[in-house]
């Protein structure tokens, strides 16, 4: 039975990693994948998932405008996919969690969704906060704080690495503006005065 998926973690977990060894799993036994990943993240390439330890693969962009549903049915009509996967989900608006369903349920097609749970100031992402509600199955990635706890939030940080706690919602970046960390030092470093 087809699924909806949602993979979470914190910045540094490997959910771009982990995602395209999934889909090269699949690919490896001759299926077909789907992969899509967000149009806004141009760290490395559009159109391409790209992990921090080198790996990468094509991916098909989305961005607010694009019918989800639409696009698997379209990819489907050219060959029969195994498996949808989505990186950075996180930035998904609700009515294209809701399309992933409708595919999980109509089309018969696994849905995997990787992305962050919760932005820098420690609220849910739009996308996140759908899927949370209505994947079938929800698994955390971890990855770890520099105390050495599990790393469930996410701080984004200015060129001096002091803690930003004002600006747009999404802003890209990697380890240079985001650092994984525990609540407890989250909190600490994002309401210290500096």
């Amino acid at each position: 039975m087809a699924k909806l998926y949602f993979n979470y973690s914190a910045m540094n977990a490997g959910k771009s990693t982990t995602l395209l060894q999934a889909s090269f799993n699949y690919r490896e036994r001759g299926m077909r994948t789907i992969v899509f990943t967000a149009a806004i993240d141009d760290r490395v390439e559009k159109g391409l998932v790209a992990s921090r330890i080198g790996l990468k693969g094509d991916a098909i962009t989305y961005d607010d405008a694009t019918d989800l549903r639409s696009e698997i049915e379209k990819e489907n009509a050219a060959g029969r996919a195994a498996c949808v996967f989505v990186d950075e989900a996180q930035f998904l608006n609700k009515a294209q969690v809701f399309q992933l369903a409708s595919a999980v349920d109509d089309l018969h097609m696994p849905v995997l969704c990787y992305g962050l749970r919760t932005n820098f100031r420690g609220e849910l992402f739009d996308g996140s906060k759908w899927l949370l509600a209505l994947a079938d199955e929800i698994n955390e990635l971890k990855t770890i704080c520099d105390c050495g706890a599990k790393a469930t939030m996410n701080l984004r940080v200015d060129a001096n690495g002091k803690a930003v706690r004002e600006g747009a919602d999404i802003e890209i970046g990697g380890n240079d503006r985001y650092v994984p960390l525990c609540r407890r030092h989250f909190l600490e470093r994002f309401n210290a005065s500096d």
